[in-house]
């Protein structure tokens, strides 16, 4: 028989495993608790925008199986929302999109609700799904930048534009609802998140819309809607709304109903990327407006790179031809390289995208193949920075490229450009540098000549 010693070591061994079955069992269940997230790009965009946010969600507990970014195959709108244009969407087209994308969410996770998180006009989406009998399905909405109340109001210009505040859709969308005559439904938790003044999208004059001097009719309050929780961000730009630092928190905090224990990313130990090749035009064949289909065919390549000088560590780590899904991975990469990713494509410009290390693993590094503008064709070579997820604003950010700070192209005001481009005279192949605010990105300039154009892409 045990001594009265060794059966209280038992004991104390037994109720220490039954313990941390209980911290696991809380965990797991705590993990499970987490209601699926959806992200909805904005108008153009694709789900690589959303990668920092994931990672952030990632870093603060959220299971990575619940978190979902979606691509709209054409993500961009109609000019009339009633008249079919090719390669664009109609709102009911884009909503029934989402509506497949959520029944998929569902299903795989067994949750009964999600949560949306939607930018610009992915926002749009948001509310024409709940609008059309999506409300069961969904606990919580987070609408971050999204002009609520148009980018303009007034028939005279565009009237059938889905953006026109006094157009059908959003008068629809904004009809007051119950008693207080709120402008979001019961039974859904509601946050817009929107800068003080400084988005592009909520300016009462219509600069970015080519009539400087000619009223809106829409105010700096424009994201925000009766009835939801309405969050200033001050100096925040239009995609910031979503993809900041500062936009994390407040959205994080809504949604799990207490701070994030971190706002930075934590790197993990193994990396593996995976996204989609996409191109542009109708089909991906004509036109130079952005799609998100997959460009089948498209050879993608990996290089590491020397981050001083851009310059290939060695023959390309991962090559791959894009089949009809359009994944370029999985790669298993290191946390601590950068990489030039190339595409090559019929019709296409060979493509030298420049990123910085990935401290996460992530399923949306989303790449587009493009062409060298007409303008550009002259050039010995052609360098873009590019900041997807942020615009640049002179005075708020420290940006450079190849030396030129800030670089031409960055009007003053309003942040409202997302990237700079440099147009190179002398010899092609020396290293570009691109900066912004930290973030810095060094890339080769290869030659225009021979339909080769570059492209440092920043995270941040």
């Amino acid at each position: 028989m045990p001594s009265e010693m060794t059966r209280r070591a038992l004991l104390v061994s037994s109720a220490i495993g039954t313990a941390l079955v209980a911290a696991c069992a809380s965990t797991a269940q705590t993990a499970s608790a987490r209601a699926p997230i959806v992200f909805v790009h904005g108008n153009g965009d694709t789900a690589g925008l959303w990668i920092t946010t994931i990672w952030r969600f990632e870093s603060n507990g959220w299971p990575r199986d619940r978190l979902h970014a979606i691509d709209i195959p054409y993500p961009l709108a109609r000019t009339d929302d009633a008249v079919p244009e090719a390669g664009r969407t109609s709102t009911a087209e884009q909503r029934a999109y989402l509506a497949a994308e959520i029944d998929k969410v569902l299903a795989s996770t067994g949750a009964r609700q999600v949560v949306l998180i939607g930018n610009s006009r992915g926002g749009y989406a948001i509310r024409n799904y709940i609008a059309h009998g999506g409300a069961a399905y969904v606990s919580a909405v987070v609408l971050c930048g999204v002009p609520n109340h148009g980018v303009w109001a007034d028939l005279a210009f565009l009237p059938g534009s889905e953006f026109n505040g006094a157009g059908p859709f959003l008068t629809q969308l904004n009809a007051p609802q119950g008693p207080e005559g709120n402008e979001v439904g019961p039974g859904i938790r509601w946050m817009t998140i929107r800068s003080d003044h400084n988005d592009k999208y909520a300016q009462p004059d219509g600069v970015w819309l080519g009539k400087r001097g000619t009223p809106t009719h829409v105010s700096f309050e424009g994201p925000a809607l009766k009835g939801a929780e309405n969050v200033v961000l001050a100096g925040i730009d239009h995609r910031e709304t979503a993809f900041s630092e500062k936009a994390f928190e407040t959205m994080f905090r809504f949604v799990a109903g207490t701070p994030p224990a971190t706002l930075g990313i934590v790197a993990e130990a193994r990396v593996v990327l995976d996204g989609k090749v996409s191109g542009l035009g109708l089909d991906n064949l004509q036109g130079s407006y952005p799609s998100n289909l997959p460009l089948v065919g498209a050879t993608l390549q990996v290089y590491a790179t020397n981050p001083a000088t851009g310059e290939r560590l060695g023959a390309a780590l991962h090559t791959k031809t894009i089949g009809a899904n359009g994944r370029w991975g999985p790669f298993a990469a290191d946390a601590r390289s950068t990489y030039e990713f190339v595409i090559a494509a019929p019709g296409y410009a060979t493509t030298h995208i420049y990123r910085s290390p990935f401290p996460r693993s992530s399923m949306v590094v989303d790449l587009r193949a493009e062409r060298i503008a007409n303008a550009d064709k002259s050039a010995v070579a052609v360098v873009t920075l590019s900041r997807p997820r942020g615009y640049f604003g002179i005075g708020r950010d420290r940006i450079s490229l190849d030396g030129q700070s800030p670089p031409a192209g960055i009007p003053p005001g309003t942040p409202g450009v997302s990237s700079a481009k440099v147009k190179l005279s002398e010899a092609p192949g020396r290293a570009v540098a691109g900066e912004f605010n930290g973030e810095r990105i060094v890339g080769r300039a290869w030659p225009a000549a021979a339909n080769h154009i570059v492209t440092l892409e920043l995270h941040y």
